[in-house]
């Protein structure tokens, strides 16, 4: 099985849902946002008094994305 050749994984018995994919989309779409937002929060706290604002917050996820519903 182990040969580096493509094979129908349905007939090996391997099937991934769609749920796995999705939750996998979302958490690293969740990780990208807290990474941005910390990097503002770095940003906002070095550039001291005078310096340039801190931005809006973003938003709060990526919800609308349909992946709610499978709770």
């Amino acid at each position: 099985m182990d040969t580096g050749e493509p094979v129908d994984m349905l007939k090996l018995g391997v099937v991934e849902p769609l749920r796995v994919k999705t939750q996998a989309i979302n958490s690293a779409a969740e990780a990208a946002v807290m990474i941005l937002r910390i990097d503002d929060v770095i940003a906002s706290k070095s550039g001291g008094p005078g310096g340039m604002p801190g931005g809006m917050g973003g938003p709060g996820g990526m919800g609308g994305m349909g992946g709610e519903d499978f709770d």
